[in-house]
């Protein structure tokens, strides 16, 4: 990939815009390591080309102050706003790929990778508060890395996979959005999340153990 006139301009709006909100919000964390996030990304974000895929990358940006809302009980209202904007973005993306070109191989791979970037954050913070164990957070963030290793193993051995979204895997990325943005919503209301947690220990579990059974299934079918 080469650097792009779309990614230049989607990545200066996107660091403008965290900038903005930290001069502006002064969220918990240190200034500095949340404007080099944002940096970092806007500077990868130069060589990926179309719309819908920085429509997509918008999660990885919101990944910061996902993170630093998360790990602030006293931020939870904040967190839930960013949680909302990151579901947002993943049912416009798929909208935009359509209206402005065909979805591509690259935007299959990327969303599932941002997903993981945003949602990681989300259950680190929430776990360095208090809010959720530890195991499901690994469930969590597994759900997302195990995939990306396993394509990047199977690229490596010249059998490249058919990139593109699994009935499951969306299934199971509603599922965690909903129930780790509901308990950043009762911590942001003072409502016990408690209940919800409990429910997220079973149904995180059973959708990501479907979605890895899906995903080897898809996987063993040549790519057309």
């Amino acid at each position: 990939m080469r650097p792009n006139w779309t990614g230049a301009v989607a990545g200066a709006l996107y660091l403008s815009a965290g900038l903005t909100w930290i001069a502006i919000a002064h969220p918990p964390g240190p200034p500095v390591a949340l404007a080099a996030w944002f940096a970092a990304f806007a500077l990868a974000g130069c060589f990926v080309p179309g719309e819908a895929n920085h429509v997509s990358l918008a999660r990885a940006y919101l990944a910061a102050p996902a993170l630093a809302y998360a790990a602030d009980a006293g931020d939870s209202g904040f967190l839930a706003v960013v949680v909302a904007l990151a579901a947002l973005t993943d049912l416009v993306d798929g909208t935009v790929a359509r209206r402005f070109a065909r979805p591509s191989t690259l935007g299959g791979g990327l969303d599932p990778v941002v997903d993981g970037v945003f949602m990681g954050a989300v259950v680190a913070g929430l776990t360095a508060s208090g809010a959720f164990p530890a195991w499901l957070a690994v469930v969590v963030v597994g759900r997302y890395l195990l995939p990306a290793l396993a394509g990047t193993v199977l690229i490596a051995l010249h059998r490249r996979p058919e990139l593109r979204h699994t009935l499951t895997g969306q299934v199971s990325t509603a599922l965690i959005l909903i129930l780790v943005g509901g308990v950043a919503l009762f911590r942001g209301l003072s409502q016990d999340s408690s209940g919800l947690v409990a429910v997220a220990q079973v149904v995180i579990p059973v959708a990501t153990a479907a979605t890895f059974i899906h995903l080897a299934w898809v996987a063993r079918r040549p790519a057309r």
